[in-house]
């Protein structure tokens, strides 16, 4: 990749849905990648004809922003723009009729209104949920979902996790109760047990105490329940502050798992092993957790947002994911 791969990025769209990267809150995974891609000498080409991928450069948070009418549940009006801007650039350019788009990727947390993209194209989304039939395992790309709080600070607070003789939490949660699985996580474990710190928002009397990162890090295993979709911000934020995640959403594509072994620094539950959840976590010997520990420290790197990006970071394995898709697409046809 580092020596072959070429990305043309098109320069049509106006800010804010296009060419304006969203850089802060949970959706922030998108916008890096933009004002990464757009500042970036070593892969992009000005030349489209030199170029291995077309990167769509807007953001689906600015899209839904400007756009989507709170509460209305009505995705229409985004869908018939990126239909026209997709119609735009078939009209103008030779390059997505020349693959019906096979060769062209988009990078956002969201997947609403793709259809115009879904059937060729190569989505990078957050939401790598296999079951409603948006994301496809082997032709998408599961995004890390990372929440970002200080633009201008990106790894800020990032390690620091305790000693494992000194982390006296086992299971750690705090969030909001939306989504079919966190209430169930809630009715099971809610002040059931002081080793499994499960929580609505965290509480203030709480927060005092002990801040939201603070438990994280103290924690031997930080839980990731879905929301309403399948990703969450947990995951990442578990690795940043060395946490050994606890995955709990069912047919989840987790991200980057064609070059990483998640089982190697992480834990699945399904959903239906909620009630034994603690029963699954302490049968984990104590010399298999060290050794996820030590794992997840070492593969950190790859889920960082550096300012000027660095190698085997998040820019990186997202942009290689997308490549090693695109070369998968075009062995099997060939």
């Amino acid at each position: 990749m580092e020596l072959v791969l070429k990305v043309y990025i098109y320069t049509d769209g106006r800010p804010p849905i296009f060419h304006q990267p969203h850089l802060s809150g949970i959706y922030a995974s998108e916008g890096w990648f933009m004002k990464l891609l757009e500042g970036n000498r070593q892969f992009v080409t000005r030349n489209p004809e030199k170029a291995n991928l077309f990167y769509l450069p807007y953001s689906a948070r600015q899209l839904q922003q400007a756009l989507y009418v709170q509460g209305s549940h009505n995705l229409a009006p985004l869908s018939l723009f990126l239909r026209d801007y997709v119609n735009l650039l078939a009209a103008k350019y030779p390059f997505w009729n020349r693959t019906r788009g096979a060769d062209h990727f988009l990078v956002a947390c969201h997947d609403w209104a793709h259809e115009e993209l879904m059937k060729n194209s190569i989505k990078a989304v957050c939401n790598a949920d296999l079951s409603e039939g948006i994301f496809k395992a082997g032709k998408d790309v599961s995004l890390p979902e990372t929440t970002i709080r200080n633009p201008r600070k990106p790894l800020r607070n990032i390690g620091g996790g305790m000693r494992v003789s000194k982390r006296p939490i086992l299971a750690f949660f705090a969030g909001a109760m939306h989504g079919r699985v966190r209430p169930l996580l809630l009715k099971h474990w809610h002040n059931k047990d002081e080793y499994m710190r499960i929580y609505r928002q965290l509480p203030r009397s709480v927060s005092r105490q002990m801040s939201y990162s603070q438990h994280m890090k103290s924690s031997k295993f930080c839980l990731c329940p879905m929301g309403y979709e399948v990703n969450s911000p947990r995951i990442v934020e578990a690795i940043y502050y060395e946490c050994v995640p606890v995955i709990i959403a069912d047919n989840f594509v987790l991200p980057f798992d064609d070059v990483l072994d998640w089982n190697a620094f992480s834990v699945t539950v399904a959903e239906k092993d909620i009630p034994k959840l603690k029963e699954i976590l302490e049968a984990i010997p104590l010399r298999r957790y060290q050794k996820m520990l030590r794992n997840l420290k070492m593969l950190q790197r790859h889920f960082l947002w550096n300012y000027r990006p660095v190698k085997y970071d998040l820019f990186h394995m997202i942009l290689h994911s997308v490549w090693l898709t695109r070369l998968n697409k075009v062995q099997i046809t060939d």
